[in-house]
């Protein structure tokens, strides 16, 4: 009976493990010849190490000799830190990856370096127990992403290259020691402004800060400003060292208008904006994770303005938004979102007061006094229009409209209504006019009086002479 081989490798999920410390490993079911089945744990930079030992074990197979001969699969180098979503998209890639492996021709698939692979370790067996307040997590694959995701194993993957603008030496192990003018290759750019690049042969973090693209001084990925704001809490208190920085409590809520890829986002606390470092910052609504980025610094990454002696290899400087086009910008933009605000609350009672503004619109009496003027001033006019009541009756029946009005001008229009209605006893007159009607609403103001000349245009030729024959009498 000759030794036993893997029929068949099945990859159904990963799972998060906590100790010693936070990792991930996938699960793998193995069936042998001998129609047992076992399941395996193993952690990406394992299988990508046995990838590596098999590639050298057949160079042939593997394509260093020539590409065309290649029959092995490719597979991704790991990041240097792995985080759950990177290990749930490789899922589809480790997939194909073990279907294929299992395919390749018997001296390939039945050698010992892949059998001793995938038998089962003393660990496998007796996993190391969870925390008494955070267990394992499992995470199973869906079955309809073991075959999709395929384009994931073909194509070399580009790194961007940067260039330091200034000598930089690290604190921590982590981290990686750079001069000016050195290029670097970005392995992972994260979102607190530390990045993790690879100079030759060594690999470290390095603040965002101290690099430059070679193209040009801008970022092309950089976003846009977003003065709707997305709500972020405050993990860390941090002091203000710029004036253009913001100081803030831990559990402080506030709003990110612009996330900016140096790890120093523009934040909204109320109507002020400033910087903040992103890493002491979490998503409203999502959970602290105290052991995610272990490994990396404490302290924010330092500022591009605080750096000295910078040498880029750029004619022009970085293109930046001045908090002040920030701060009116957002301004603009919560007064447009919300016009009740505290700024526009202040002033409304001012343009909102009918009681105040509606009298000046409509006020008749301070067009009456000097239509009145006009009548006292030219009574041969008003005769012909004697004839007319219904022109000078509505403008005789307000009177109480102006109360502001002296006696001294009433007394001629009383005296011109008491020659053309015929009556010379002045005792037939009432000083006291009759209740005007209530004005409906909508309806217009009276116009003023028009001047002289403008009647007799507009007037007969009969009208025109009567006035001239008593003009001249």
């Amino acid at each position: 009976m000759g030794e036993i081989y893997i029929r068949h490798v099945e990859l159904l999920g990963f799972e998060r493990r906590f100790i010693p410390s936070q990792h991930y490993v996938y699960m793998l079911l193995v069936k042998w010849s001998d129609q047992s089945e076992k399941l395996i744990y193993r952690k990406y930079p394992e299988i990508y190490t046995f990838h590596r030992s098999l590639t050298e074990l057949f160079p042939i197979e593997a394509g260093e000799i020539d590409a065309k001969d290649r029959i092995i699969p490719a597979l991704p180098a790991p990041k240097w830190f792995d985080n759950q979503k990177a290990t749930e998209t490789r899922q589809g890639t480790l997939a194909e990856y073990c279907h294929s492996l299992i395919s390749l021709p018997p001296k390939i698939s039945r050698c010992e370096l892949v059998r001793s692979f995938f038998r089962v370790r003393q660990e496998d067996e007796s996993p190391p127990s969870s925390l008494p307040f955070k267990r394992n997590e499992t995470y199973l694959m869906q079955k309809d992403k073991s075959r999709t995701n395929t384009s994931e194993i073909t194509g070399p993957i580009i790194l961007e290259t940067y260039r330091a603008i200034a000598d930089y030496s690290k604190s921590t192990k982590y981290e990686l020691d750079l001069q000016a003018g050195d290029h670097v290759e970005i392995v992972e750019k994260n979102d607190n402004g530390w990045w993790f690049c690879q100079c030759e042969s060594r690999r470290g973090w390095v603040p965002a800060s101290y690099l430059e693209p070679l193209e040009s001084p801008d970022e092309t990925e950089e976003p846009e400003p977003n003065y709707e704001g997305e709500l972020y809490i405050t993990t860390n208190s941090y002091t203000a060292v710029e004036d253009d920085e913001l100081t803030l409590g831990e559990g402080e809520t506030i709003e990110v208008i612009h996330k900016l890829l140096d790890g120093w986002w523009v934040v909204r606390k109320g109507e002020e904006t400033g910087h903040y470092p992103s890493m002491f910052l979490r998503a409203k609504g999502e959970k602290l994770d105290t052991t995610r980025n272990e490994n990396l610094r404490k302290a924010p990454p330092p500022r591009r303005s605080t750096i000295r002696n910078a040498q880029s290899i750029h004619s022009r400087g970085r293109q930046r938004i001045t908090q002040d086009t920030y701060r009116r910008n957002s301004r603009r933009y919560l007064q447009h979102r919300d016009p009740r605000g505290p700024r526009q609350q202040a002033s409304q009672p001012r343009s909102s007061q009918p009681e105040v503004s509606q009298p000046r619109s409509s006020q008749p009496e301070v067009s009456q006094p000097r239509s009145s003027q006009s009548e006292a001033s030219q009574p041969e006019v008003s005769q012909p229009r004697a004839s007319q009541p219904e022109v000078s009756q509505p403008r005789a029946s307000q009177p109480e409209v102006s109360p502001p009005q002296s006696p001294a001008k009433t007394q001629p229009v009383l005296q011109e209504k008491q020659m053309n209605n015929g009556n010379g006893s002045p005792s037939t007159i009432d000083p006291t006019p009759p209740p005007a009607q209530e004005p409906q609403g909508g309806l217009p103001t009276v116009p003023p009086r028009p001047s002289r000349e403008l009647i007799l245009e507009r007037c007969t030729e009969h009208t025109r002479k009567k006035v001239s024959i008593r003009s001249a009498s």
